[in-house]
């Protein structure tokens, strides 16, 4: 090996080696940085650890606990009846306008209007068939579409009922 070459393999190997230094380095004083900054816990990361965490039932005595077990009961049933979609409500006018009307005001799906040529047609069938096919969704052979629930797996079966009644009254 003639000399300029042996001189350029001692500074290459000795940048080299500067720059293992300095990655070791960085590397270590990044491992003592990480632990002296405290992580960040994201507030509704805390607010559902706490809830996961929370007791499951509690202990009720006395007239005071009877108060506080019907208070909680309460609580329980009007959240169960708001987790019902659109608040457990039986007006078929309100679902129709959150949900039905989509479809139903412009035929998508080949859906039936609220006309006595559209809705009132169907009728034919009888209501329990067009509470079968709304609750359990329906293919027709024309190839109309409905999907179970109108798409909502949150509504009730009462709930469909309802809507389902305010629409043939619609259709007359």
């Amino acid at each position: 090996m003639r000399n300029y070459d042996l001189e350029f393999l001692k500074r290459f190997s000795m940048v080299i080696g500067l720059l293992l230094l300095v990655t070791v380095g960085l590397a270590i004083g990044a491992f003592f940085l990480s632990k002296a900054i405290p992580p960040e816990v994201s507030p509704v990361a805390a607010r559902q650890t706490q809830a996961r965490i929370a007791p499951v039932g509690a202990v009720y005595a006395g007239s005071t606990g009877a108060a506080a077990q019907a208070a909680a009961a309460a609580a329980a049933a009007a959240a169960q009846a708001a987790q019902g979609a659109y608040g457990g409500t039986l007006d078929g006018k309100t679902i129709y306008d959150q949900l039905c009307t989509a479809c139903h005001t412009t035929g998508v799906g080949m859906a039936p209007m609220l006309t006595p040529a559209g809705l009132g047609a169907r009728l034919s069938k009888g209501k329990d068939t067009l509470y079968k096919h709304a609750i359990e969704g329906f293919t027709g052979p024309d190839g109309g579409v409905m999907p179970p629930k109108g798409g909502n797996a949150g509504l009730s079966e009462e709930q469909i009922r309802a809507t389902v009644d305010w629409m043939l009254e619609q259709s007359k």
